[in-house]
């Protein structure tokens, strides 16, 4: 099985594993969040390794760097998503905690990658 060019970036597996700290988290959620905080969340964390996926397949740097800075938005808009969900008291201030480490592990990766696209 080919391995594509996204799935060897540790941001891209971070993002990932992100992702599914994510999902165990808000299964402790209130049902009512199901549309709201919940979809949200995992949705924004998806989008943080699909448009790095996505950016993979773009022929230019500035192409590419696009898509990351697009996925630094994201994480950027999981992390406004996390702080609510904590003073909501809907987030242990432990998994907010890792959860936040995770997003600044990945949004510095994400800058290095975008500096490295735009200075090729």
């Amino acid at each position: 099985m080919k391995i594509y060019s996204f799935e060897k970036l540790l941001v891209w597996q971070e993002s990932v594993s992100l992702v599914k700290d994510i999902y165990r988290i808000t299964k402790e959620f209130p049902s009512e969040e199901k549309f709201g905080l919940i979809s949200q969340l995992k949705r924004a964390t998806v989008s943080i390794s699909s448009n790095l996926a996505e950016g993979t397949s773009r022929k230019t740097n500035k192409d590419k760097a696009h898509f990351t800075t697009i996925s630094f938005s994201s994480a950027m808009e999981a992390l406004n998503q996390l702080i609510i969900s904590k003073e909501l008291g809907f987030i242990s201030e432990n998994d907010y905690t890792l959860a936040r480490e995770k997003i600044e592990k990945i949004t510095n990766m994400l800058n290095a990658l975008r500096n490295s696209q735009l200075n090729e």
